[in-house]
């Protein structure tokens, strides 16, 4: 078994590349926000 079939293509087109970065980006940008809330809530709470 070859790397490139056990984990995914290995050789990703540059449209590829863009829409994984900006889906990756997304999940950042939200993770961030849940972040900000939970700090937030714990403020309140002291």
């Amino acid at each position: 078994m070859t790397h490139g079939m056990c984990c995914g293509r290995q050789f990703l087109t540059s449209e590829e590349k863009i829409e994984k970065l900006e889906e990756y980006k997304k999940w950042l940008d939200n993770e961030s926000k849940g972040v900000e809330e939970a700090i937030e809530k714990l403020k309140e709470a002291s």
